[in-house]
């Protein structure tokens, strides 16, 4: 099971972090890649506008790319199976990284912009498969655990890519197309490793009727002697869902039985991404050098912000133990406080020598507050609040409100923060203390809980009294 999670996640959420990370690097050498190519083209300098403009495009586009894979990622899990999906990710993986790779020998930008595209489409369908491949493969005792793997790779993604785009290896003005295009080196090692590991065992069963093939991947999962319990679970959402096909991501807002499942995916989606953790990253720069680091060190103290989502997202594999509701509340609540803090120390910073040091202590306490709930949980809770037959479309919506928010966050923070400075803190304090507050009224625990059972948990709320 381990394994399989590492073989899952390396060409899966570790994709998405990479991409997401390694981009901020070669900033300036492709601003001036940009202009040297203008220059060449149309014996003119590049307009600083469009210049603008252009890297707006190279950075942005990777957001649309993940909404559009988000959007097949689904239908790419129910037509070529879990594990066949993320095999197929990986040729759209490489073809990015040669794209990105030869943008600069030729001379050709566009080709910078469409491998971006790619690329983003690939962390898009790595974003919907992989939860929904480990969340099916998982025993419902190690579900919380394994699913982890989600976030411990996006993260090591991060801090990887951090590393790798330091001056020193790949960040240097010589070797950024080596940067972008090394993307290629995980799925590679996907399209080695995963053939190895069996199909989801309840898309085997559930949705191809192949009841002998899902016991023999249920034996390569959890062993010989061990796989029973798990069929019988899986024979009796078969029995429930008698034959019910995969549904369409339209069908689940006109389904009742969902209703509230619904809601709440999407509340946690969009609350992952307008919590406020994009201003904490942008805010670190300034935070590090109030506290008197020197420029050319703060990229290495960076390093300390993806060491810290990587600590607690291993740390959050005891989930299993504590809880998820638990988790995920108290993560919110605890951004919460940090945001109040973070408000008052950049408010106080020119006047209390101690205030710089008191804003970088938050900014990495707040980071860390995410990963041990909403970074690490949400992804989670989509595979556990749905059954068979409505898992793939709730991760398709699950994932298009996730990009459209991360590209709407994107796009309006600056405005944000120029207008309301420090300030802009009092906003993400509060959207935070809503979802701690949504979460406690409407999600029942899903610990050591079949999909059958938490489907019952719900059926009230979303029927009531006539349930």
């Amino acid at each position: 099971l381990f394994l399989a999670v590492c073989a899952v996640g390396i060409g899966g959420t570790f994709q998405y972090g990479y991409n997401v990370s390694i981009i901020n690097a070669p900033t300036q050498h492709i601003h001036k890649f940009l202009n040297e190519t203008w220059s060449s083209r149309y014996q003119k300098e590049l307009n600083p506008d469009l210049l603008t403009f252009l890297w707006s495009v190279i950075a942005s586009i990777f957001s649309l790319g993940g909404m559009c894979g988000a959007l097949i990622g689904g239908s790419m899990a129910i037509h070529l199976g879990r594990k066949g999906a993320l095999l197929m990710n990986n040729i759209i993986a490489i073809l990015a990284s040669i794209l990105m790779g030869i943008s600069f020998p030729t001379g050709l930008f566009e080709l910078l912009i469409a491998g971006r595209f790619l690329i983003g489409i690939n962390s898009g369908v790595g974003l919907c498969v992989q939860p929904l491949y480990i969340g099916e493969f998982a025993p419902k005792h190690l579900r919380g655990g394994l699913a982890m793997g989600t976030s411990i790779f996006l993260t090591g993604g991060i801090l990887t890519g951090q590393i790798i785009g330091l001056r020193e290896l790949l960040g240097g003005e010589k070797h950024w197309p080596l940067l972008l295009s090394s993307s290629c080196i995980p799925a590679l090692a996907q399209l080695l490793f995963l053939p190895w590991f069996p199909e989801s065992p309840r898309y085997l069963l559930i949705d191809r009727g192949d009841e002998l093939s899902c016991a023999k991947a249920l034996k390569r999962f959890y062993g010989s002697s061990e796989y029973q319990r798990e069929m019988e679970d899986i024979q009796r959402e078969c029995f429930a869902l008698d034959g019910e096909k995969p549904k369409k991501p339209w069908q689940l807002f006109t389904d009742r039985a969902v209703r509230w499942q619904l809601i709440t995916v999407i509340v946690m989606t969009m609350g992952q991404q307008l919590s406020g953790i994009n201003a904490i990253y942008f805010y670190a720069t300034y935070v590090f050098e109030q506290a008197g680091i020197v420029a050319e060190k703060i990229p290495y103290v960076t390093l300390g912000t993806g060491v810290c989502e990587c600590l607690t997202a291993l740390s959050c594999v005891r989930s299993n133990h504590v809880g998820r509701r638990c988790l995920i509340i108290g993560g919110y609540l605890l951004m919460t406080l940090w945001c109040t803090v973070l408000t008052f120390s950049l408010t106080y910073q020119e006047l209390y020598s101690w205030a710089p040091y008191m804003s970088m202590m938050c900014v990495l306490a707040f980071i860390l507050s995410f990963g041990l709930g909403p970074g690490g949980i949400t992804n989670t809770l989509t595979a556990e609040l749905f059954v068979q037959s409505s898992r793939p479309a709730a991760y398709m919506i699950a994932g298009t409100v996730s990009w459209i928010s991360f590209f709407t966050v994107g796009m309006l923070f600056p405005f944000i923060v120029n207008g309301l400075k420090q300030y802009c803190f009092v906003v993400f304090l509060l959207e935070c203390l809503f979802v701690a507050a949504f979460i406690f009224l409407v999600i029942p625990e899903t610990k050591n809980k079949s999909f059958l059972e938490i489907k019952k948990e719900f059926h009230k709320l979303n029927f009531g009294k006539n349930a």
